[in-house]
């Protein structure tokens, strides 16, 4: 399993956009993976209020997601998004940096399920949570 995981970390790492976006990889093993972006104001969606564009919470959100199915026992070390949804719940306080957590809850021959959350500093009120599913490749 070390070397899998190992081998997520790597790659997550090497992604072009993780780096754009200051992604950092904190935690990754057993399908659960967290994943920070801090504040940058080169992120910022609405000048007028400082918030992150949501299209930055979606890619860390994204990236978590995978990593956490790159890591899961049951699948396979690469994986692609089928299908994420996300539910905004808010905007991320300006100044704060977005921490995702997430989780692979089941694997199939084909597919991966996952949930996250992003929060930043009031981990009690979720930026945003999203549910997805990824490419799992078949055994033979």
């Amino acid at each position: 399993m070390a070397d899998k995981t190992q081998l997520a970390r790597q790659f997550i790492e090497a992604i072009p956009h993780s780096a754009a976006l200051g992604m950092e990889l904190t935690e990754i093993g057993e399908g659960r993976a967290v994943i920070l972006m801090p504040y940058d104001t080169k992120l910022i969606g609405d000048p007028e209020t400082g918030v992150i564009h949501g299209g930055a919470v979606s890619a860390l959100m994204d990236t978590c997601c995978g990593a956490a199915v790159m890591s899961h026992p049951s699948a396979p070390s690469s994986t692609a998004t089928i299908d994420l949804r996300i539910d905004y719940m808010r905007g991320a306080t300006p100044g704060q940096t977005i921490r995702t957590t997430a989780t692979c809850h089941h694997v199939t021959r084909n597919v991966a399920f996952v949930r996250a959350v992003a929060t930043d500093d009031a981990t009690d009120t979720p930026v945003a949570t999203a549910s997805g599913a990824f490419t799992v490749e078949s055994k033979p």
